[in-house]
């Protein structure tokens, strides 16, 4: 059972989540929150699979609430996905760069919601890693060029390919394709970059990869 917890200011945009939710036989809301403080604290209690986040809210916005949530280690197997009005938003970056798995567009498809709460749950991929991808190099682009970093230099060449491919957007199964190797061993790859470079998960895993240089805004189609 997949256990969700909702925070958005706007009561009827919970009622109308925790409907589709609770349609779901894989899937329960533990709690409901109207800010970010509120939300931090049901956290700390229900310790969802899952928060779906509305960037925007009275008292601590979903921003910061993101980054308490990412910065306790007692919370390590929570993800958040970031609901958002716009797809390319600074605030939705800052909050990806800050530890949310990725986001998802409040009028986007209810299944396609659906999938992107499965997949952050499951651990295997971004939501719309496309987009997410779109999102990262569009505000990557307006930084300056990164330093090189020492921080790439743990890695082995073969975890910064496959980082690299993670950054385009690739599942584990497209990276073995890819790469003509097991689906086990690319996820093996994927989580000792994550490890070696500190990235909490996949999502963070994309910002390090442009924040290091690795891969630059314009080189993935």
């Amino acid at each position: 059972m997949i256990r969700v917890l909702l925070a958005d200011d706007q009561a009827l945009v919970r009622a109308g989540f925790r409907a589709l939710l609770e349609s779901q036989p894989d899937m329960e809301v533990v709690g409901e929150a109207g800010d970010g403080a509120h939300a931090l604290e049901l956290v700390a209690v229900r310790r969802p699979d899952v928060v779906l986040m509305d960037i925007r809210m009275p008292a601590l916005d979903g921003l910061e609430a993101t980054r308490r949530i990412a910065a306790d280690d007692r919370l390590a197997a929570v993800r958040v996905v970031i609901l958002t009005t716009f797809e390319l938003d600074e605030y939705v970056y800052e909050a990806v760069r800050a530890g949310a798995s990725g986001f998802l567009v409040k009028d986007t498809d209810p299944g396609e919601l659906l999938r992107g709460v499965r997949v952050v749950a499951g651990g295997d991929a971004l939501p719309s890693p496309g987009v997410t991808r779109r999102l990262i190099a569009e505000f990557a682009a307006r930084t300056k060029s990164p330093p090189p970093s020492g921080a790439l230099d743990a890695l082995t060449p073969r975890e910064r390919e496959v980082m690299a491919l993670a950054a385009e957007g690739l599942s584990n199964d497209e990276i073995a394709r890819r790469l003509v190797v097991s689906t086990a061993t690319a996820r093996t790859h994927v989580s000792r970059a994550m490890v070696k470079l500190g990235a909490r998960d996949r999502a963070q895993l994309v910002v390090r990869a442009y924040e290091t240089g690795l891969v630059r805004p314009g080189w993935l189609g």
